[in-house]
């Protein structure tokens, strides 16, 4: 008896940044344009923890955690219903929505694991040298890091 294989996984990272966004309709346009795709899709947004957003904010800031904590799963459930908005315009058969919490590095590369993906894509935040050294390249990490092949999506400079 054949074991039937399904499609393999496309994971798309997404946050609130438009430059996620255009990795998304960049991903939709190129290979889920048409009604049967060679993918699964898999929309992946990690929101980080509350205690991450404040820090070490000294004394008070505990007092301040449930307020961030509403406004991250607010932001998050933007971020997904936004991205739901852009999948409906394209015949996406195969497709799943993951919220996840935790640094948006790790999450991706576990959701690459979870999924066994054969393709991950980010978009290119366009950051200088400093502030990738300083907040850390989400793109950089899962490039080097990642169970499968990494395409970043850079969003053209507007012309003028």
């Amino acid at each position: 008896m054949a074991v039937e294989v399904g499609k393999p996984a496309m994971v798309v990272g997404i946050d609130d940044s438009e430059h996620s966004f255009y990795a998304l309709q960049w991903t939709l346009r190129r290979f889920f344009s048409v009604a049967d795709s060679a993918f699964k899709l898999v929309v992946v947004h990690s929101k980080r923890s509350p205690a991450c957003v404040v820090g070490l904010a000294g004394p008070g800031a505990a007092d301040v955690l449930p307020f961030v904590e509403s406004d991250l799963k607010k932001i998050a459930l933007l971020v997904i219903e936004r991205a739901k908005d852009l999948c409906s315009a394209f015949p996406v058969g195969d497709i799943q929505y993951e919220l996840v919490e935790g640094d948006p590095r790790n999450a991706l590369c576990e959701a690459v694991d979870k999924h066994q993906a054969e393709i991950l894509v980010v978009g290119s935040h366009g950051y200088g040298l400093l502030k990738r050294v300083v907040l850390g390249s989400v793109s950089d990490h899962c490039a080097h890091h990642a169970q499968c092949t990494v395409m970043i999506v850079k969003k053209p400079k507007p012309k003028h």
